[in-house]
């Protein structure tokens, strides 16, 4: 190892002052450096602690708490287009019903209609499905003015009131029909055989 030559002693003098001089500046430096790290430091603390006013505002699209919502108004539950009370107007009251017709009566000495069919049918004559239709004999129906009326499927039988209504009536059908009394048989709506008629004019001829 090569020995090397001892500083004199003033060099060493001028070195150590100088050391001593910079002293102060270099603690200066150091100070200033420590109060900015810590400033920083708290300033962070603080950012990280303190949430920005935009992360507190709640999102749109979540559903809004229990209650909080407005409750709809007595308007909004009356459905569309339903009357109000005040615009219905007065209750119209309905016509009343016509009253029932009310047929003449037979008279007691004639057999009734139902009487007839019954009889040729014991006869062995063919009355294929009876039906009432004294209804037709009043204004609403053909208006005839007939007390009774029972149409079979082979002849029809009506009852009038009285001998001269059941004439009159005859009359208007011509060879088409048979009376006796106040009993008229008609053969047109039935079409009833011509080689069948005498025997359902014996049978009424045979009633008292």
């Amino acid at each position: 190892m090569t020995d090397r030559p001892l500083p004199s002693p003033e060099a060493v003098g001028q070195t150590a002052l100088v050391t001593i001089r910079s002293l102060p500046a270099v603690g200066a430096l150091l100070v200033a450096v420590a109060l900015t790290a810590g400033c920083g430091s708290d300033d962070d603390g603080r950012s990280s602690a303190a949430p920005s006013a935009s992360s507190e505002v709640t999102p749109t699209g979540l559903p809004s708490a229990p209650g909080s919502a407005a409750s709809p108004t007595t308007s909004a539950l009356v459905a569309p287009g339903a009357p109000s009370a005040g615009a219905q107007g007065p209750t119209q009251r309905r016509p009343a019903s016509p009253p029932p017709v009310v047929l003449p009566k037979r008279p007691a000495s004639a057999p009734g209609a139902k009487q007839v069919v019954d009889a040729f049918r014991a006869a062995g004559l063919k009355v294929p499905n009876p039906k009432d239709r004294s209804v037709d004999c009043g204004p609403d129906g053909l208006g005839l003015g007939c007390s009774e009326l029972i149409a079979t499927g082979a002849v029809t039988v009506y009852v009038f009131p009285d001998e001269t209504s059941a004439s009159d009536i005859a009359q208007t059908w011509g060879g088409q029909s048979y009376q006796r009394g106040a009993v008229v048989l008609n053969y047109l709506e039935a079409k009833t055989p011509a080689a069948d008629r005498p025997r359902y004019e014996k049978v009424l001829d045979g009633l008292r």
